[in-house]
């Protein structure tokens, strides 16, 4: 027996089932990643519906951060995505980014890796180079600034104390909090990374500044150092 496909057209749904209609009885809140893809996406091509368009960037793509991590010239070479909507997909995860961002609310209280994991994801998760960064916290534990002091491959050029600790002394930093993210999505601590870390701490402890915690960031993931007893 012949295998037959069906193809639904977002009109031809029942209405409930709707992208634009569920956002308008339910909110954004009540979509799936996919159909909200599709609501930027507006329609699909031949016999391939939005939603269906959508289905397939996450699966080929396997998340919706790795969907977000394409460039805008990779994204018009979709089929059926074009100019017109690679350009609204991107736009779209770079406002999310800049909202991440910038939240214009209070210095949160960075006191578990969850918190420090959440305000660093979505930034550091998507690039293609190793950052390494500190953030800075003051007697509270609240987040004073955010430093990226270096860019590249850790494993071929040294993290000198001098660079991580010069902001930390300018800002009167009570404490602070190494990161770094691992573009291969995989976020398991090398031996560099943990000789690095117990290096910084050492002089963070000369220098009065206490090093809380060191944080991986992977594709969906993180692993603090702390939590995993390597500090």
């Amino acid at each position: 027996m012949s295998k037959v496909e069906y193809h639904l057209t977002i009109k031809e749904m029942p209405e409930e089932e709707r992208p634009r209609e569920k956002m308008e009885k339910f909110g954004a809140e009540a979509l799936g990643n996919s159909e909200l893809i599709a609501i930027l996406l507006g329609h699909g091509f031949s016999k391939v519906s939005a939603i269906e368009l959508a289905h397939h960037l996450l699966k080929e793509h396997g998340s919706l951060a790795g969907v977000a991590r394409l460039s805008f010239a990779q994204l018009k070479k979709v089929k059926g995505i074009g100019t017109a909507k690679a350009a609204q997909l991107s736009a779209a995860f770079e406002l999310a980014k800049r909202l991440s961002a910038s939240t214009g609310e209070a210095p949160p209280s960075l006191k578990t890796p969850a918190q420090v994991a959440r305000l660093l994801m979505a930034k550091y998760s998507p690039k293609k180079k190793e950052h390494f960064g500190v953030l800075i916290l003051d007697t509270k534990n609240r987040l004073k600034k955010e430093v990226v002091v270096f860019v590249g491959s850790l494993a071929s050029s040294l993290v000198h104390p001098r660079e991580i600790f010069h902001e930390a002394v300018v800002e009167s930093a009570a404490s602070l909090i190494l990161f770094h993210n691992h573009p291969s999505g995989d976020p398991t601590p090398s031996p560099h990374d943990i000789s690095l870390t117990k290096r910084l701490k050492e002089a963070g402890e000369m220098m009065g500044i206490e090093v809380l915690d060191h944080l991986i960031i992977g594709h969906n993931r993180y692993v603090s150092l702390k939590e995993k007893g390597l500090i």
